[in-house]
């Protein structure tokens, strides 16, 4: 069984994949604005980023302050910041 901190780990870089894809094809979609494929693969990995987001927030806590879902409670510093400890 993989512990919380090797699952968190996992997450986030699935967060980093996905959100280099989606710059990336974003590069190209500047100079390339009518390629339906790649304008199809972008919305791909935007929405593949989004849940993986949405995984490792749910598990792991929120990876930006807008993520912050206590009402009352400012729970942004309990956790340990999205980019400690994460497998190189």
């Amino acid at each position: 069984m993989m512990s919380s901190n090797a699952n968190c780990d996992m997450l986030l870089r699935q967060v980093y994949e996905a959100s280099f894809a989606m710059d990336d094809v974003v590069l190209y979609l500047d100079t390339h604005p009518d390629d339906q494929e790649a304008l199809n693969y972008y919305f791909y990995v935007v929405n593949m980023r989004l849940q993986a987001m949405q995984a490792y927030e749910e598990q792991c806590g929120p990876l930006m302050a807008d993520g912050v879902m206590d009402e009352n409670y400012w729970t942004w510093i309990e956790d340990p910041w999205p980019w400690e400890g994460v497998c190189g």
